[in-house]
């Protein structure tokens, strides 16, 4: 990025480049979902690293496994889908889009599916 001296505001712009490069325009969205955390006892997790040896997770200090929300809801193939108005980023799992009147209603619905 051409930084020649740390400061706050390098770290900041920093961060806001990584995001913008990975995030749809925030600006735009109606509604973006935080990451889920699911975490699994250790023992679980390394059965399921058998089943899906690509899973991502983050092993925590406490002994349990956080799985990334955002690899569980590819895996279920949702990266993408559309519901009417209502879906999920095709480019972030984990953000919701409004791609016209949706209201949060229909967002309940597929997320009950």
């Amino acid at each position: 990025m051409g930084v020649k001296e740390l400061s706050i505001q390098a770290i900041s712009q920093a961060v806001c480049n990584i995001r913008s490069s990975k995030l749809p325009n925030h600006q735009k969205l109606e509604m973006q979902v935080a990451s889920l955390k699911t975490r699994k006892c250790k023992g679980k997790y390394e059965f399921l690293k058998l089943q899906f040896p690509g899973i991502v997770a983050y092993e925590l200090e406490n002994g349990n496994v956080k799985l990334a929300a955002g690899w569980l809801i590819e895996q279920a193939g949702w990266k993408g889908k559309m519901f009417g108005d209502a879906g999920v980023h095709k480019l972030q799992a984990l953000v919701l889009v409004n791609y016209g009147n949706a209201k949060a209603a229909k967002y309940l619905s597929f997320l009950k599916k």
